[in-house]
């Protein structure tokens, strides 16, 4: 147990120092804003960028640890969506950003900080795998779903048009893209450059926690907390479990595959929740909420999952 808990307790001590500097008025939200602008805007895509590019396209991207894990993403989104309608009787549109909470797990901050202490981040190919095709898939469902219950008719111009600004104006997809692209040209850098780069990817996981903890030092745990409780089940338990489920018993994947992906998938719901349910302005008080809370209880949760693993 003190082995898992040299893992991820680190993680978590950057993400508390981060809160409490904001709390205590260390620091503001100038502060916070400007660091978070640098870790989301471009050290994290230079880290996604450097992960992409140095894939084999063909092994990773075939792999079955994908549908294992979207098809976890898939239930909690369903179940996210219709516990909210059917058991806290919230509003179709709420309920869809409440799915799409409890969908959209903290792949990038939390997955590969936790992922890489456990494993090394040069060790995790298939958590890179699906955090590419993360954005696409989760905002696809979640836009697809709010507009079909906004307009009698779904225009699918309009709808195009919706999830390629959510997905594009991204600047982790952004790296994302460019790391396919220097991938499949087989770019190769200058030694001086390539050590700028790897100077940028060192900062970019310990600039991101600390932000991500003045970010969630803005919010305050509101609203219906059985509802919140109900989707952090779902986020840090049966996501994972599903996923661990399809991994071990419909596929035969090597541990070293389906490890970072369970991992991933035992994540709390990331900011990107909050973002979609204030693109619509539904459920915001919720998400922003679950974030926090999941965060949180994730450091016992993932702890948990990763004694499990090992």
């Amino acid at each position: 147990m003190s082995i898992v808990l040299s893992v991820t307790i680190p993680v978590f001590i950057v993400i508390a120092i981060g809160y409490i500097s904001v709390w205590r008025g260390f620091m503001n939200d100038q502060h916070i804003d400007g660091l978070w602008k640098f870790a989301q805007g471009f050290a994290i895509p230079c880290l996604l960028f450097k992960a992409i590019w140095q894939l084999d396209l063909g092994n990773d991207f075939n792999s079955p640890i994908l549908p294992a894990y979207y098809s976890g993403s898939l239930v909690n989104f369903l179940l996210g969506y219709f516990g909210a309608k059917l058991i806290f009787k919230r509003s179709v549109q709420d309920s869809i950003s409440i799915g799409f909470t409890a969908m959209f797990a903290n792949a990038v901050l939390l997955g590969l900080a936790i992922n890489g202490r456990a494993y090394g981040l040069e060790n995790i190919p298939s958590a890179y795998a699906i955090i590419a095709i993360h954005a696409p898939f989760c905002y696809l469902i979640g836009i697809t779903a709010m507009e079909i219950a906004k307009s009698e008719k779904l225009k699918i111009k309009e709808l195009f048009l919706s999830v390629s600004k959510a997905i594009f104006k991204n600047s982790l997809m952004i790296g994302i893209g460019l790391g396919f692209l220097a991938n499949l040209m087989e770019l190769t850098l200058p030694s001086a450059a390539s050590d700028a780069l790897n100077l940028i990817v060192r900062a970019a996981l310990p600039a991101a926690l600390f932000g991500l903890g003045g970010v969630l030092a803005r919010y305050n745990p509101k609203g219906d907390l059985r509802l919140i409780a109900y989707l952090c089940i779902i986020s840090l338990i049966i996501h994972p479990l599903i996923t661990l489920t399809i991994s071990s018993t419909f596929f035969t994947l090597q541990p070293e595959v389906f490890y970072p992906a369970v991992i991933t998938a035992a994540m709390a719901p990331g900011m990107n929740a909050f973002m979609f349910a204030n693109m619509y302005g539904n459920a915001k008080q919720i998400a922003a909420s679950t974030v926090l809370v999941g965060t949180i209880f994730s450091v016992f949760t993932v702890s948990v999952w990763l004694l499990i693993l090992n």
